[in-house]
């Protein structure tokens, strides 16, 4: 598929989208095309459907994969091929959201201390106090530090770019960090080699190995780190309005989700049946 993955690469660039998606849009058209063998120009809806509903049955990928591979076929279809009929039917699976886990303060500070490697200790303390997504925040330049008025620059997802608060105490960690590890290069958290920077998933991996050596039992991933300072800034009577521009939310209500996690919050709403104890019985007659 090489004319068209060239194509849909041209696509991508025309509409501004993220690299994260392009690459997983391209590995979903790769294995569309891998199952039936045949370029996806000489397909149409009826192999679609089939596709589709061989990831339901036979390989039984939850509602979130299925609507992955939807909206690969959907911009394939839609954009490059130009046959917006052979996708205009699929509808969009529905996903039950689940209420995420979130770290207490102690749990957070128990996960940050485990991490032995100077440079994902810094990566990770600075993805908790900034609530950065794990690719922002391997991405970081040293350029992007201004610490004379104490914001980051972040380049973020769909090519926004937006200013976090770079408080003293970040300011302090990475200070040392720079001083004992020295980074060359453009980067602030580089490879080896230094001519890159380290890269999501090496990130993960490195906060799994930390965990393991925790007495912490959820599953902690470096958004669960964004997720749960996010928590703890609106219970600790943050605006809404605020978080969602540290988050770099397009929309406020993704924001909102936050609300329905925070045990914090819920506990301090006033009790129902004090309510109706302040008011007077009224006089039967």
């Amino acid at each position: 598929m090489g004319q068209l993955r060239d194509r849909m690469i041209s696509d991508f660039a025309l509409g501004n989208y993220s690299t994260s998606t392009a690459k997983e849009y391209l590995r979903c058209v790769r294995n569309f095309t891998a199952h039936y063998m045949r370029c996806p120009s000489q397909l149409g809806k009826e192999e679609v459907r089939g596709f589709l509903h061989h990831l339901l049955a036979v390989r039984r990928l939850n509602p979130p994969s299925i609507k992955g591979y939807v909206a690969s076929l959907k911009f394939l279809y839609t954009h490059t091929l130009e046959r917006p009929e052979v996708v205009a039917w699929i509808p969009y699976p529905k996903i039950h959201s689940k209420l995420p886990a979130v770290l207490d303060p102690a749990e957070v500070k128990e996960v940050l201390v485990a991490i032995e490697s100077p440079l994902f200790r810094a990566l990770f303390i600075t993805t908790y106090a900034t609530a950065l997504r794990v690719s922002e925040v391997c991405s970081l330049r040293i350029g992007d530090l201004d610490s004379r008025r104490g914001v980051i620059r972040i380049r973020g997802k769909g090519g926004r770019e937006r200013y976090v608060p770079l408080r003293q105490k970040l300011l302090h960690v990475l200070r040392r960090y720079y001083q004992s590890q020295r980074p060359k290069g453009t980067w602030l958290f580089p490879t080896a080699k230094s001519d890159r920077h380290v890269s999501p998933d090496r990130a993960r991996a490195a906060l799994h190995q930390a965990v393991r050596k925790t007495s912490i039992k959820k599953h902690v991933t470096p958004h669960l780190l964004r997720h749960s300072c996010a928590t703890h800034l609106l219970e600790a009577g943050v605006e809404l309005r605020v978080i969602q521009a540290l988050l770099g939310h397009a929309s406020i209500r993704t924001t909102v989700r936050y609300t329905r996690v925070s045990a914090k919050l819920i506990k301090g709403t006033i009790d129902p049946l004090e309510i109706i104890e302040r008011q007077p019985l009224q006089a039967q007659d």
